[in-house]
Order: C-alpha cells, then structure tokens, then sequence
C-alpha cells in the first residue's frame, strides 16, 4: 500500500527518525515508500550508495573527530540523488545543522543537486518538517538556526565557505572535481567543528586539484570509494558500452565517464600521471655521480627543497620553510659536505642569489642556474625551465621516484602551452597560484638535475671555472 508523507508528524515517528542520528542507510529505508507510487520497482539505494551511507553511520559514532568521505566515479551512477538523501538525513536528525552544498558550476547546483533534493524532500515521510526554496532549505520551527544552503562557488566569494560554527556542520560537493582549490582551502575550518561532516563526490575530470589529491596526497584524511558506472544499477548500460566500443576500455574518455578513474592527462597537462605512477613503481639502480639541487623558497608559502639524483635515482633530502638565505646556505652547506655531489644547481632568481653568493664566499663550488635563460634547444623550448622540465619528462621513462606523494603531486601539476614560434612554454608558478595549486617546488628541484650534463666518473669532484658554472 502507498504510504503518503503526513502533513504532522506523529511522536513515535519523531522518535524512530532520532533513533537514525548513526544511520543513515536507516533513515533513508525509512524515509521514503520504496516500491510503491513513484518508486516503484524500487528497493532502495545501490550497493555503493549504501556503503557510503554506512561509512557515514560509522563516522557519526565518533562525534569529536570530523568525517570526510570521498567518491570518484563514472557516469549516470546516482550522485545526487546520494547528495539529497544524505542532506535529508543530517537534517532530520542533527538539531540546528548548519549546512552548505556547493557544485562544479551554478547549472549543475540548480537542475541537478538542489532539484533532486527538491523531488526527494516531498517524498520523505517527514517532509512537513522542512521547506524548500532556490536557494535553501530549512526546519520551518527554526529557519534561521536549521538550514542547508545551496551557494555556487565563487573565488570572489570564497569566504562563503569558511568555517561554520554550529553544533553539526554539513559540507557537500555535487562534482567536486572542477571546484576551485581555493573554496576546498575555505572549506577546512568547517572542519574544526567536531563531528563535522564533508562529503566530495565527482567525476573525475581532473587529475589535478584537491579533489584528486583526496585519494592521492590527502588519502589519509578521507575515506574513499572509485565507482565504475557498469556497477550501478542506475547507470545506462547500453551507453557505456558504445562509449568504451567508440573509444576503446583504457582511454581517457573511458577512464573518466565509465570507470571513474582519474585521466592519465589533462589537456594541458605537460607530464601525464601514468608517467610518474609508472617511475614511482621502479626499484633504482643508482648509478652514476651524485647530482644536488636545491629550490630555493620565495615566498611564505613555498618551500626550499634540497634533492639528490644519481641516475635514475631521486632523493628528496628535506624540505623547509620560513629560512633565510644564510640559513639556507648552511642547510646546503652541511648536505654538500655529507654527499660530497659531483655537481650542485641552485635556482639563483631572486633570493636564491643570495644562497649563490654566500657558499660561494665560504668556498663551495655550485651552479647558479637562471630557469629563464636561453634553453640549449632554442627552436623547441621558449626558457631553460620549460627545457629542463623537458628533459625530466623523458628522464621519467626510465626513471625512479621515491614514495613521496607531494613530489609525485608537483611532476604532474604545471601545465603549458606554446609561445608565438610554436616552442614549448611552461605555466608560470604565479599562473599555478591563480588555479590554487601550489609552488611544485619538489619538481622544480628535481628539474634542476637537468639543467647542464655531468660528465664525470662517480665519486669525482666536478671542475668548476671561477664564476662557478660546470
């Protein structure tokens, strides 16, 4: 029998909705007449759907410590239909929720995730509880204290997503993965609040970015799920079939819109992330003379990064922030006299010179190395930069890399274009910036370790002239 919302809700089902604070997957088989009227044919959510509405159960037994769940997958899988009932949940059983969602763009927010809200709150057996409008949705005792908001992301706006300071606080992205850096940047003091709850779901279009770095760099704050449309019963199957036939199971299409796997390339992407997975996957050999580079930090944020290569093998010695230049130089000092490197490249610009100057005033032979000067292959590369950055890409073929995942995140950040006479022209670091990436100071580094041969048997000390160049 079809069962219709009550216009008042009944305290015993006042009670049973409180009795799902932990459950999720609970309410959600509560809430709503599986099988009958509109869900017909219904049985209730998907597999995948019900082992993150289990993670979320199992998140909220632990109130003082913030939950983070992020999905990756193809197309067509039920995202926000997840959204709507996770909003739906949080609502009903968290008293003055303060809660905002958020999508990749305005469109997708409007006629996706807040419209299937819209069609899952009028079939909730306790939607009298709540009102809908454009742009939130609320508890109509206390609309003020009690809400959900939809707010397209905007970077001048970014402030929208800072840190909120209610009891239960609900963070959500419909497509996360073309949503900018800087609003997930804004998004982390929301996650002081304890028992906080941030849930990021998303195709992956980008291999770049924040959402990326949820199952990369930041795997250990989130907990993760990779969703393959051909596993979904929502999905079209006849669709995803012609798409994989069309384009072939390991393309990039594919990998994005069926299998919920992050591309091997963006379309400006200047190293592809299978490059590097495969070098990271190598055991190194390790021969041949000691190379040290060191990028040195320019700003608060970057980071002064010292890197050994020897062959096909890389080292990242350490990383720091907020030291000077004398104190840098005694960094390098102290790894110049442990390594004892056949060669040491500096990247000179700007402060760096100054690191230049003192070694070199206390008698150490290095390289002072101008990312902007005039690449030895003129015609292919616009700058020295863009050349050594080269030069590493098809290193990273035969190439070793360490298990370092923020090293591993700054090979595959920059991206590039080409300049007026069809020469390769790497994105520029205040361009990276801009996109809420950070300084790829590590690959800089390792970039480095290209900037002039090294000929020379291992173990012998480099001969320098006596302005310091190889």
């Amino acid at each position: 029998m079809t069962r219709q919302a009550p216009s008042s809700i009944s305290p015993e089902i006042i009670d049973e909705i409180g009795g799902f604070f932990a459950n999720p997957l609970g309410y959600v088989l509560y809430a709503f007449d599986w099988g009958h009227g509109e869900l017909e044919g219904q049985s209730g959510p998907d597999v995948w759907q019900r082992e993150v509405l289990n993670e979320l159960g199992k998140g909220s037994l632990t109130p003082n410590k913030a939950l983070r769940i992020a999905a990756v997958s193809g197309h067509g899988v039920g995202k926000s239909t997840l959204c709507a009932w996770i909003i739906l949940w949080a609502m009903s059983t968290r008293k003055n929720l303060s809660g905002i969602v958020t999508a990749n763009t305005k469109t997708q927010i409007e006629t996706k995730t807040w419209r299937e809200l819209s069609l899952w709150h009028k079939r909730a057996i306790n939607a009298a509880w709540f009102k809908w409008t454009a742009t939130k949705f609320y508890h109509i005792a206390e609309p003020e204290t009690w809400f959900v908001a939809a707010v397209p992301w905007s970077k001048d706006r970014a402030e929208a997503f800072a840190g909120q300071h209610n009891r239960d606080v609900l963070v959500l992205y419909d497509e996360a993965s073309a949503v900018d850096d800087i609003i997930w940047d804004n998004s982390e003091g929301a996650m002081t609040t304890p028992g906080a709850i941030w849930c990021a779901f998303g195709n992956p279009t980008r291999n770049t970015g924040r959402f990326r770095e949820c199952f990369g760099r930041f795997k250990h704050r989130w907990i993760t799920h990779q969703i393959d449309s051909r596993d979904a019963k929502m999905a079209n199957k006849s669709q995803l079939q012609e798409w994989i036939d069309d384009y072939g199971e390991d393309s990039d299409f594919a990998r994005v819109r069926v299998r919920g796997v992050f591309p091997r390339a963006g379309s400006n992407q200047f190293i592809p992330g299978d490059l590097v997975e495969d070098a990271r996957s190598r055991k190194p050999a390790g021969h041949g003379p000691v190379i040290l580079a060191v990028d040195v930090a320019r700003f608060g944020d970057d980071q002064t990064v010292l890197l050994t290569r020897q062959g096909d093998k890389v080292k990242v010695i350490d990383r720091y922030r907020g030291l000077d230049t004398m104190q840098t130089a005694g960094k390098v000092s102290e790894a110049m006299d442990e390594i004892e490197p056949a060669a040491c490249f500096i990247d000179g610009v700007g402060v760096g010179g100054g690191v230049v100057d003192r070694l070199r005033q206390l008698g150490y032979r290095v390289t002072d190395v101008n990312a902007g000067a005039t690449p030895i292959d003129e015609k292919k590369y616009y700058n020295l930069r863009a050349e050594m950055w080269g030069k590493m890409r098809d290193w990273l073929k035969m190439g070793c890399l360490p298990d370092d995942q923020e090293l591993a995140d700054d090979l595959i950040a920059p991206e590039y274009g080409f300049d007026g006479k069809n020469r390769i022209q790497l994105e520029k670091k205040e361009r990276m910036k801009e996109r809420g990436l950070a300084s790829p100071d590590a690959g800089d580094a390792l970039a480095l370790t290209f900037a002039s041969p090294v000929r020379i048997g291992k173990g012998r000390k480099l001969k320098y002239d006596n302005r310091g160049r190889v």
